[in-house]
């Protein structure tokens, strides 16, 4: 049976990787057009359907960026949006037990991915594959948070264990 401060420092390690990998993901928002340009000399390597759907939205990212930079102030707030959801996990990672509520917010909200790319992707003419690629996020960012809230709720039999 593993004690208090082992499952603690588990929990934690898998919040600040979340944490981490939420930022990460969050960054990549801002400079789009940058991004995009490092892959475009290599397009040609790219399978042609993907090549082809590749090619025109760095086209519209740059045509866009060119001729209406405002555009793309809503992807900075994408990427704001990262980095304060992942502040939120400060909470659990102080205190797991008493936040566990926001490990529950963070599961919800990635299976909510599932469900706004399968609806959204196809309104907006993304790729099934690309659509699968976005539903990945959730399913593979819900792994460490249910490892928290595991690791959470045996701290927490342990507590009220102990306390007795």
């Amino acid at each position: 049976m593993e004690n208090e401060l082992v499952i603690l420092r588990t929990i934690r390690r898998w919040l600040v990787a979340f944490m981490v990998l939420l930022v990460l993901s969050g960054i990549t928002a801002f400079p789009l057009e940058w991004e995009m340009g490092l892959i475009a000399p290599y397009a040609d390597y790219l399978p042609a359907g993907i090549q082809h759907w590749y090619l025109d939205v760095y086209n519209a990212i740059r045509v866009t960026n060119e001729q209406y930079p405002f555009i793309f102030y809503g992807t900075d707030w994408l990427a704001f949006a990262h980095i304060v959801i992942a502040t939120a996990f400060i909470g659990p990672y102080r205190d797991p037990v008493r936040n566990k509520w926001i490990i529950e917010f963070g599961m919800i909200a990635c299976l909510m991915v599932i469900p706004l790319a399968c609806i959204c992707g196809p309104i907006r003419h993304i790729p099934l594959y690309h659509i699968i690629i976005d539903c990945s996020f959730g399913v593979f960012g819900i792994i460490p948070l249910y490892l928290c809230y595991k690791k959470i709720n045996s701290l927490e039999q342990l507590t009220q264990k102990n306390a007795l």
